[in-house]
């Protein structure tokens, strides 16, 4: 995510809150807060190998319970 600035300078006679307010709103239009929360949970792709192993895995445990019904030891 690239950094994003968000600035707000103080008028004259401007009230603290109102500054408050029109920075809360650049953020909120900036869409940093969004952002930040969409990555909040997101998880790191499996690598290949796992995936193969993970595969193989399956592949060898439907092997089995092929055979274990072809033997009747289960339904």
């Amino acid at each position: 995510m690239a950094k994003t600035v968000i600035e707000v300078r103080k008028n004259p006679n401007e009230a603290s809150s109102s500054i408050l307010r029109r920075f809360s709103r650049k953020i909120q239009e900036s869409g940093i807060i969004q952002g930040v929360k969409g990555n909040r949970y997101s998880e790191r792709k499996e690598s290949k190998l796992k995936i193969k192993k993970n595969a193989l895995r399956r592949l060898a445990r439907r092997k089995e319970i092929e055979r274990l019904r072809k033997l009747g030891k289960i339904k």
